[in-house]
């Protein structure tokens, strides 16, 4: 029979008041060849709330050589002056309130307007930044985490296992274009890591995440799934979670956090 004093293991959504920010770059710094951390930072950071490894901020990039502007807010949300400029979803990495710092991480891969601004970027260059409108707030599961990401969620990785724990377990499953692709990951939980590399298949067309997921042994327990990656490939790693290891919406929550061959996509 459940306790129904026992504290709750669904998510909690906590709601911010998020506005728009005009920010500089500060620096750039190649972590791989494929991940570009670009560190930004101004006054107008102050204030600025993240409170979940998988938040995200709307990043705003206009055309070259023209200033970036805010919009002002209408009745019904946002009016650009000029129509809305293009617009991703971006983790903020780390955010230092002293030196009023907000690191980004890009994945170079050479196309679209997200990666085009952070090829370009220089200190100095600015960004509109907006939100995070929310977090979701895991309760902690003392059996551990399973966390499993492409390049575009590897970021929010990073971020989830720093914040853990001293050794509670976290199982960890990444994809990336090669050994060169990994980067460092810090943490002080009891962490069991597996990178694998999809070589010249493109991104978001591999099985590979989904096979390494179906040859790896169950975590013991009542532990917390996070899925981040391409669309079609957060949906069958979601599906074998729920059918195969009989996860619940209290432990798993996936995202599509971009869909191949379709621009501006959050899930």
């Amino acid at each position: 029979m459940l306790n129904p004093n026992a504290p709750s293991r669904a998510p909690q959504r906590v709601r911010h008041n998020a506005r728009s920010r005009l920010l500089q770059v500060i620096r750039v710094t190649d972590l791989s060849p494929t991940l570009r951390r670009i560190t930004v930072g101004g006054e107008e950071l102050s204030g600025f709330v993240s409170a979940s490894p998988d938040d995200h901020v709307k990043l705003f990039f206009f055309p070259a050589g023209t200033e970036p502007v805010k919009p002002q807010m209408g009745p019904e949300g946002p009016i650009w002056p000029a129509g809305r400029p293009p617009m991703r979803d971006y983790t903020p990495r780390r955010y230092d309130e002293k030196a009023q710092e907000l690191d980004l991480e890009f994945v170079m891969h050479g196309e679209g307007p997200a990666a085009l601004w952070a090829a370009a970027a220089r200190p100095g260059t600015p960004l509109l930044l907006g939100g995070p409108r929310g977090s979701m707030i895991v309760p902690p599961r003392a059996d551990g985490y399973l966390l499993i990401a492409d390049e575009s969620g590897l970021p929010a990785v990073a971020r989830w296992l720093e914040s853990l724990p001293a050794l509670v377990p976290a199982t960890v499953l990444i994809e990336v274009a090669d050994a060169a692709s990994e980067i460092p990951l810090q943490t002080q939980a009891a962490l069991s890591l597996t990178w694998v590399h999809r070589g010249a298949r493109a991104a978001g067309e591999s099985p590979l995440l989904l096979e390494a997921l179906q040859k790896m042994r169950r975590p013991p327990g009542d532990f917390f799934a996070w899925v981040a990656c391409e669309s079609g490939q957060s949906r069958a790693l979601r599906r074998f979670l729920e059918e195969q290891w009989q996860l619940d919406g209290e432990s798993l929550k996936s995202a599509g956090y971009w869909k191949h061959g379709v621009a501006d996509f959050h899930d």
